[in-house]
């Protein structure tokens, strides 16, 4: 027992010689707390994480693909099906979210949270009357901006849909604009939004300044429903939409003026038939473009009916002016979504089915690193930071 006793008054002895004889450790102020930049750099992404284990805790993660030690910068809270937006003009992170006051049941509140992009911090709250916002697995077009950013647009669903003009400057809604049979928010002109409908037409509507419908027109046949339904998240090259179908033909609408115009485009990424299988679009957020106007667009070499959300093995690059097909780039573990970063030698960044997101040399197709499973449990929709 004396042995043991001295045994131990020399092993805790000894840090504590050592300490003294060296500088102390200096003091760590408590609560410790940074900041991030309040405009992100070009190699930052967003991940909205739905968090399928916990949805009630979904989550927006602000991470560096350029940082192989410590990419995640932060993360704000996106409750209960939510969808998120990222505004760099207003240097704002939105959540539109869903609370109940005992977690899972109670009276329902829907909300859009307004976070600061350098704090993390709520800066303000819109409540959303009705109960009415859209719950889903989160799709871009679910929750937009408008009007120069001063408005944001939320789609509901009841099961009848609806969209709620939101102004985020005088946090206060504006209006609730009723849209049968049709779904999805891609904003067009300098105040409206257009939206695909179910029996392959497509609106466009403009809002007055008080976000009421000021006129509306409705294009006809942009979508074949039956043999060429379209993914529904485009990539975005300046005021174009570019959409892939099912079967990989390419599909462009200028949304720059008030009513959204179909180009006339004949483009496909590969040589899908109809057959099974062969080579398919396939995933969750399935094309993405880059700062040269490239699309890139997620392939599933097992193609068949049903595969569409499969995900993909190889990423195809498509030069949309010439029609040409540039590379193929072959994801070492596969993706269900894509996008590429604003750097100058951009990255392509590929969230995998199991969780982890990998970044890949956008110009050579190799792996640089894996971010792991540190930034987000279910990936689901990437924006670029910039």
């Amino acid at each position: 027992m004396r042995l043991a006793t001295t045994a131990l008054a020399l092993m805790l002895s000894a840090p504590c010689a050592a300490q003294t004889a060296s500088q102390p450790l200096p003091e760590e102020a408590i609560p410790s707390v940074v900041t991030l930049p309040a405009s992100y750099p070009p190699s930052w992404i967003l991940v909205h994480d739905l968090h399928t284990a916990s949805i009630l805790d979904g989550r927006m993660v602000i991470a560096d693909t350029a940082d192989k030690s410590r990419p995640l910068k932060g993360m704000v809270r996106a409750a209960q099906f939510a969808s998120s937006l990222y505004s760099p003009s207003r240097r704002e992170i939105l959540t539109a979210e869903t609370f109940y006051p005992r977690l899972t049941r109670g009276e329902r509140t829907d909300a859009i949270t307004i976070w600061d992009t350098a704090t993390l911090r709520p800066k303000g709250e819109i409540i959303l009357p009705g109960g009415k916002r859209q719950q889903s697995v989160t799709y871009s077009g679910l929750f937009q901006l408008t009007n120069s950013d001063r408005w944001a647009l939320v789609a509901n669903f009841t099961p009848t849909q609806s969209i709620t003009v939101v102004d985020l400057d005088a946090r206060k809604v504006l209006n609730e604009i009723d849209l049968p049979g049709c779904s999805h928010i891609y904003p067009t002109g300098e105040r409206g939004f257009s939206s695909f409908c179910a029996d392959g037409s497509m609106i466009s509507i403009t809002l007055d300044d008080k976000g009421a419908v000021a006129s509306s027109k409705t294009i006809e046949g942009v979508q074949d429903i039956d043999k060429q339904p379209m993914f529904q998240m485009p990539a975005m090259i300046g005021k174009t939409a570019w959409f892939v179908t099912y079967h990989g033909q390419l599909k462009a609408f200028d949304l720059s003026g008030q009513v959204a115009k179909p180009l006339d485009v004949n483009l496909s990424v590969g040589a899908a038939e109809g057959g099974a299988p062969e080579w398919r679009p396939a995933g969750w957020q399935v094309i993405a473009s880059d700062a040269k106007g490239r699309l890139y667009v997620l392939m599933n070499p097992a193609g068949k009916e049903g595969s569409h959300k499969d995900g993909g093995s190889e990423v195809w690059v498509i030069d949309p002016a010439s029609g040409e097909r540039l590379s193929r780039i072959s994801l070492p573990n596969g993706a269900t979504s894509i996008v590429l970063t604003r750097e100058p030698t951009p990255h392509l960044v590929a969230a995998r089915m199991d969780g982890p997101i990998d970044v890949l040399d956008a110009a050579t197709g190799k792996l640089v690193h894996s971010l792991g499973s540190r930034i987000a449990s279910n990936p689901t929709v990437l924006t670029p930071g910039s």
